[in-house]
């Protein structure tokens, strides 16, 4: 099979579980937001936050770094797995203590039982990550997203019923839970791993040069994209909190639908590149001119639609979300590409560059997060951030353009021309458009159409019909 067969194939299968995904978790979304409080909301959030730093520490970089090495036989893959079992136990036996020090931070005891129910949490995320990234360097998509499918279906039916049945905040935190012990156990037996209790450090050495920069961009990635949450649920109120963060999660469904139905198909195929920088460089010039053409345009539409689809999906109490999430919809077309520059740096074996790459993001996202939250407004902690994230974007593709592929940024942004033209067209015609006196699901169902003809029109018209039409089709 060729690579653009392959693409096609592990697209086809990712699209399907992701978009299927997307669909239930905006369903189950649209249903909890009226039936929990943006307080509630809050109070998850926080401990959202600390979940995913330690889900980051139980993947410890081990989750690319299999994908990545082809060499590795699987008894040395199943001795990574016990060393991963022993790592997700510590780390959830000190997140069910870490309940304490979070309940003093934020005044607040009720984070003492949710982390003692989120440690098992923790535990089933770690153990998860060996027999999901082995099926994935199998290029398995099919199951995976399967079985991620059904996974999301179950916990969405669960917390519904618990939020039903008044379990408030615990409905999240245990369906949650849930799912993650049911996706570790399917993917356990699906590639036949042996839970043993003798560690062998070898495999561990094998992967640790590529693990641990792997591993360090993500514990620096993870401080720069979650600062914020940390000190807004510390220094605002905790619905402020939920305001704030239900506009940036909904500001990264964009790269939901597009990006990651792409991003976990590139390393597993462009891994056995790994040499070949002109045909990485292809590939991700080519990514950037699908994911740039949509995204620019899409953002404009987010912009000027803003408050419809925050009043639609989620009712009229999370009015409060709507300034941040248009400051934030800016940036969509920027995350587009940015989320698949990680996959492009693995690619090509430079997680070196990756780190440099997550260290400078850090120093420019933590400085705007720290003047944002000073000002005291959740609008400008919005704001701060798309400036931080176009920073961001120039250094990233300095690293790549510069120093992987030997180019240009000329080579990079005159891709990136017709598609503002598209954007620029958008504007035109969402700035003229006038205050529309319907619902707000009609109106967003107007903006919607008008937002469709005019980005048909601009494929036409630049001639980026026929660039999709190839990459769709193209042998």
């Amino acid at each position: 099979m060729n690579l653009v067969d392959e693409f096609k194939k592990g697209v086809f299968f990712s699209a399907i579980g992701k978009y299927s995904n997307i669909i239930v978790q905006l369903l189950v979304q649209a249903i909890l937001s009226r039936l929990l409080t943006p307080k509630e909301y809050g109070v998850v959030a926080v401990v959202n936050v600390f979940l995913v730093f330690f889900q980051m520490l139980a993947d410890f970089g081990i989750g690319p770094a299999i994908i990545q090495n082809k060499k590795l036989a699987k008894k040395e893959i199943n001795s990574i797995f016990i060393f991963s079992c022993y790592l997700a136990i510590v780390l959830g036996i000190v997140f069910m203590l870490l309940g304490y020090p979070i309940s003093l931070f934020y005044n607040d005891a009720i984070y003492i039982p949710i982390s003692l129910v989120l440690g098992v949490c923790v535990f089933f995320y770690g153990v998860l990550v060996v027999p999901q990234n082995m099926l994935l360097r199998e290029k398995n998509f099919m199951t995976v997203n399967m079985v991620t499918v059904i996974a999301n279906v179950l916990s969405g039916v669960i917390s519904v019923v618990l939020a039903v049945l008044g379990f408030s905040y615990y409905s999240l935190i245990i369906s949650n839970t849930l799912k993650a012990a049911f996706l570790f156990f399917v993917f356990y037996f699906k590639t036949q791993l042996k839970i043993g209790f003798k560690l062998e450090m070898t495999p561990i050495k094998k992967i640790f040069s590529f693990s641990k920069n792997q591993f360090v961009f993500n514990f620096i990635n993870y401080f720069s994209g979650n600062l914020d949450k940390i000190l807004i649920g510390k220094y605002f109120s905790t619905s402020s909190l939920a305001y704030y963060d239900k506009s940036y999660q909904l500001s990264l469904y964009p790269n939901q639908i597009l990006t990651n139905v792409i991003y976990p198909v590139i390393q597993p195929i462009m891994s056995d590149f790994e040499t070949r920088m002109d045909k990485i460089k292809q590939v991700y010039l080519l990514l950037t001119r699908f994911l740039g053409t949509i995204g620019l345009s899409l953002s404009v539409f987010l912009i000027f639609s803003s408050k419809e689809i925050i009043f639609f999906l989620f009712g009229d109490q999370w009015g409060g979300s709507v300034p941040s999430f248009q400051i934030l919809a800016f940036s969509v077309w920027i995350q587009l590409i940015l989320t698949i520059t990680g996959a492009i740096f693995q690619s090509a074996n430079r997680t070196d560059l990756l780190l440099v790459s997550g260290v400078l993001t850090a120093v420019t996202n933590i400085t705007a997060m720290i003047i944002g939250i000073g000002t005291g407004k959740i609008e400008f902690v919005a704001l701060l951030l798309v400036v931080a994230f176009t920073i961001n974007f120039m250094q990233t593709n300095y690293l790549l353009m510069y120093r992987m592929f030997d180019s240009n940024y000329l080579e990079f942004f005159k891709i990136l021309f017709k598609p503002t033209l598209m954007a620029l067209s958008q504007i035109i015609v969402f700035a003229m458009l006038p205050v529309l006196p319907f619902s707000n699901f009609i109106d967003l169902i107007v903006k919607g159409l008008i937002f469709v003809l005019v980005f048909g029109a601009g494929l036409i018209a630049t001639g980026e019909m026929k660039v999709i039409r190839s990459i769709i089709i193209k042998k």
